[in-house]
């Protein structure tokens, strides 16, 4: 079995992750789909991206998770913080994550998908 050379991260019912998915299968491009829900998070995986992105660009302030926190945890001011606070709240993190080997960016936006 050969491995996926992209993988996208989401939740399956995500509206943003169903576009994402469509573009890809509709340009024939192989991914893996991994479900935050599912399939977990993992600790090492996320660190990479907040030291890639920061933590600004993976957290979702818009979300309905983001809204129901209190305002202890959303008082955020480091990766670290932002780390537990993902992993104890995956349905915070932007959608999709997309990772390929050379590339990782949030959210779906044709012209990066192009890119790939």
């Amino acid at each position: 079995m050969t491995s996926k050379l992209l993988t996208l991260y989401g939740i399956k019912n995500c509206d943003t992750v169903k576009k994402a998915r469509r573009w890809l299968e509709d340009h024939g491009v192989e991914y893996q789909f991994h479900d935050f829900r599912q399939d977990g998070l993992d600790k090492k995986e996320l660190t990479g991206w907040l030291e890639q992105l920061g933590w600004e660009a993976i957290v979702n302030k818009r979300s309905t998770t983001w809204r129901n926190l209190s305002d202890k945890d959303k008082a955020i001011s480091t990766n670290q913080q932002a780390s537990k606070l993902l992993l104890a709240n995956p349905t915070l993190i932007k959608r999709p994550v997309v990772q390929s080997k050379n590339k990782l960016f949030v959210g779906y936006e044709e012209d990066e998908f192009k890119q790939l």
